[in-house]
């Protein structure tokens, strides 16, 4: 006989009940007091148009405050060495686990990184090499080319407890650096000419480096020296006075009195320009450097990087630069081909790693490939490979549209690792636009209603059916499918590319037409950006009126190319789009012409700054390996300018009221009437144009989505002379209603005459296309070759490649 005690359940356990994510209140940028509640070991994914809050939701505001309290775990001193972190603005944050963010960050440019040692695979082949290559070299660091060979011999006194003896010893320390090109591949060349005009003197000016101006100290250091004569034109100098005006060591002098240190002009060149990122570079210095210096592969390693020593040393024939320039799915099948009980665990970790890659799509790699070379979609996907055999569980992870640059083909694979990773037991959370990864959500949040000030709400929570059903923005498009259409615009011209090679493609033959919408598309490393921007950008310009250009090579006939490639824009907390898109020159120069003064008073970054806080509007306060404090300027009140300077009005506005104005304000505001101006109209019509109309101008870039910095790089290109506009994937970050603004502004722009190649896997772009230019058939060297050309009617009857078949379905042919 059973009693009620039995006949009830037990009662469930307190840990269990942690089972959902709760925020509330939260309102970092332009969130408004969003509170959800988000279920854990799923797989939920957030969408909502470009810039309506997702980034801030989910980056900013969950996996923040996650990497925050992970940090105060830690020691004073250990926290003193981390990036500070401050608490997002938010009420209540529950029920977090650890987040392991895998964003689109491109991953550095340091000229030593490559995909191999951003994997750590290198550090497992060179343990491989240490251990099986004939003949021994040394241990795993003999095989590292970032660590240069040392030797060292001395004294030294060693006390033993039994009175002090001296014992010389030699030591060497092992490194597999190239001592050429320090680990870097290639080695630099300066061109002289390029650094002083020979035929002048030092007082008349000759050098012509930036930052090298008569009167300047870095001009003083040379021409006050009392090495050279500053009034000797320089192809006059001795043999000595030019080799100590040009390679002179490091020496302390004291020089206009005040004590330097002297070198000749090429090492301090190479020291100060060379020796940094070069896309770090103001603009102006970046292209001195591309005039000046000539980078050449290094003729000691041919471009391994590593030294004579490190390359001996084989397996089967097979050194560690061959290894690392396989391509990766060969690699993968070389490495299971070695039978060595030895290092067995070994080959296992490195083969799964190496798998790891082939199954992510990144198979046509390989490990030497640089990592400041990969794309935005396949730097994230390289960041994965550490997550995809990893043992932890109830940890989550957070994607920033993890579908970035894949091909419809290679969507499906993403769907099915994301499913792997919530079904180990992990919070999976996905910022997402792609309708294919939406639809294998558990749970779906829709963050808007529109973008900017217009956003920041939660329009709906629940399941894919029932977003379908909302009629929010999303659940309105989420069924859209772009038609193929009935009548293609004919060609004007050609472009012709004859023999191209760069990279895996196959001595390419094939014409780009001109006065068309012309896509080029293919699977993920089928060489679409090797084609285009390789043979094309690079080479346009030098081929005659109908476009035919030198093997290998792409004319450009008289028309101007005009690229948008896929570069982050660069811009610190001073930067906006008013700042960016070149909008404040015309709007500085009216409102001095309208207040008769100078048009450095209306810039923060100049004469009108705030003395208090620079122009910054506010001040900060580091408080070492606690987060620094940002407090609001009491002098501006956050305004960024001098109280003076907002006594000057133009159309009956200050300076701050434009800036705080959004671009379709702005439009109106100077598109007539008294602050009527044609030139900053014009630009304003540009940013409204790429669906930018919501953005305020003076709202900071670091607070831009990344879909919103790649619209407004297209706004600034489209003000450019050309009649040739190749796009890099313009529809990355861009929702569904956004993509056929995109495609609005596409037509325009052919419409208008202009020539429009663009490189895309959105199935909505290529069946909006007059013609399209199909590569593949795979990736790496399974690609490489034209597999398609034509109208996108033509490509789904003939279903002949992967994206045939793919855009076949997308249309419901």
């Amino acid at each position: 006989m059973t009693t009620n005690r039995d006949a009830h359940a037990p009662a469930p356990h307190a840990a269990d009940s942690h089972d959902l994510i709760r925020v509330h209140g939260a309102r970092e940028n332009n969130l408004k007091d969003v509170s959800i509640e988000i279920p854990k070991r799923r797989l939920t994914v957030f969408t909502g148009v470009s810039g309506s809050g997702k980034s801030s939701l989910v980056f900013d505001t969950i996996a923040a405050e996650s990497q925050r309290l992970i940090n105060e775990t830690y020691s004073a001193f250990v926290q003193g060495f981390m990036p500070t972190l401050a608490r997002p603005e938010v009420d209540v944050l529950e029920g977090l686990t650890t987040a392991i963010i895998v964003d689109q960050q491109r991953m550095g440019a340091d000229p030593r990184s490559t995909v191999g040692t951003a994997t750590d695979a290198n550090a497992m082949l060179r343990i491989l090499f240490s251990r099986l290559g004939r003949p021994y070299v040394g241990p795993p660091a003999a095989f590292a080319f970032n660590v240069p060979r040392r030797t060292a011999s001395g004294a030294m006194n060693v006390d033993k407890g039994k009175g002090e003896r001296v014992v010389v010893r030699k030591a060497i320390y092992h490194g597999g650096m190239c001592a050429r090109c320090e680990g870097r591949g290639s080695v630099t060349d300066i061109d002289l000419g390029q650094l002083f005009d020979d035929s002048k003197s030092l007082s008349e000016g000759a050098l012509t480096i930036p930052g090298y101006t008569p009167g300047g100290w870095n001009y003083r250091l040379y021409s006050a020296s009392g090495f050279v004569d500053p009034d000797k034109p320089i192809r006059q100098y001795t043999k000595k006075e030019l080799h100590d005006f040009l390679h002179h060591e490091p020496v302390r002098m004291k020089i206009a009195g005040i004590n330097m240190t002297y070198e000749g002009l090429v090492p301090r060149i190479q020291k100060s320009y060379l020796a940094k990122d070069k896309e770090a570079l103001q603009p102006h210095i970046r292209a001195f450097v591309d005039r000046a210096v000539t980078f050449t592969t290094c003729p000691d390693c041919g471009g391994t990087r590593l030294s004579e020593g490190a390359r001996s040393a084989r397996i089967g024939g097979v050194n560690i630069a061959d290894a690392c320039a396989m391509q990766i799915s060969d690699l993968a099948a070389w490495v299971r081909g070695l039978d060595e009980p030895s290092v067995a665990p070994l080959l296992t970790s490195l083969g799964q790693t190496l798998d790891s890659f082939v199954e992510i799509g990144l198979g046509y790699l390989s490990l030497d490939r640089p990592a400041g070379t990969l794309s935005g979609g396949e730097a994230q996907r390289v960041k994965m490979i550490r997550h995809l055999g990893s043992a932890l569980t109830d940890t989550t992870y957070v994607f920033d549209e993890p579908t970035s640059g894949l091909h419809p083909h290679d969507i499906q694979r993403m769907n099915d690792l994301l499913r792997q990773l919530r079904d180990k037991g992990n919070t999976v959370l996905v910022v997402e636009h792609k309708p294919e990864t939406i639809a294998i959500a558990d749970h779906v949040v829709d963050l808007g209603p529109g973008a900017g000030a217009a956003g920041g709400s939660v329009c709906f929570e629940g399941t894919v059916e029932g977003l379908r059903a909302s009629g929010t923005v999303t659940g309105r498009h989420f069924d859209d499918r772009a038609a193929l259409k009935e009548s293609v615009r004919k060609p004007t011209g050609a472009l012709a590319i004859r023999g191209a090679s760069t990279h895996n493609l196959r001595d390419v033959d094939v014409d780009v037409p001109l006065g068309v919408l012309c896509v080029v598309t293919g699977v993920a490393g089928s060489g679409k950006s090797s084609l285009v921007h390789g043979s094309l950008v690079n080479g346009a310009g030098g081929g005659g009126a109908d476009g035919s250009g030198a093997d290998g090579d792409a004319g450009g006939g008289d028309a101007g190319v005009v690229a948008v490639d896929q570069s982050p824009i660069r811009g610190s907390r001073r930067s906006n789009p008013a700042t960016y898109s070149g909008l404040l020159e015309p709007i500085r120069k009216a409102f001095a012409k309208a207040n008769g003064v100078k048009p450095a008073l209306f810039s923060a970054n100049s004469e009108g700054a705030c003395p208090e806080c620079n122009g910054a509007g506010v001040i900060y306060t580091d408080l070492a390996m606690m987060a620094g404090v940002a407090t609001t300027c009491e002098a501006c009140e956050g305004r960024r300018f001098d109280a003076s300077v907002l006594e000057y009005h133009l159309g009956g506005h200050d300076i701050t009221e434009v800036l705080a104005m959004s671009v379709t304000e702005a439009e109106a505001f100077f598109g007539s009437g008294e602050a009527r101006n044609p030139a900053a109209h014009r630009i304003l019509v540009r940013l409204a144009d790429v669906g930018l109309g919501y953005l305020t101008l003076g709202q900071p870039l670091t607070t831009l989505s990344g879909g919103e910095r790649q619209r407004l790089k297209l706004a600034t290109h489209l003000g450019e002379k050309g009649g040739v506009y190749v796009l890099d994937e313009p529809t990355t970050g861009l929702h569904l209603a956004d993509v056929e603004h995109l495609l609005g502004l596409l037509d325009r722009l052919v419409d208008s005459g202009k020539s429009v190649i663009v490189i895309e896997h959105h199935q909505a772009v290529m069946a909006h296309a007059d013609w399209i230019i199909d590569l593949g058939p795979g990736a790496g060297h399974d690609g490489g070759r034209i597999v398609f050309e034509g109208t996108p009617a033509d490509l789904v009857a003939a279903r002949s490649t992967l994206t045939g078949e793919h855009l076949a379905a997308y249309v419901g042919a």
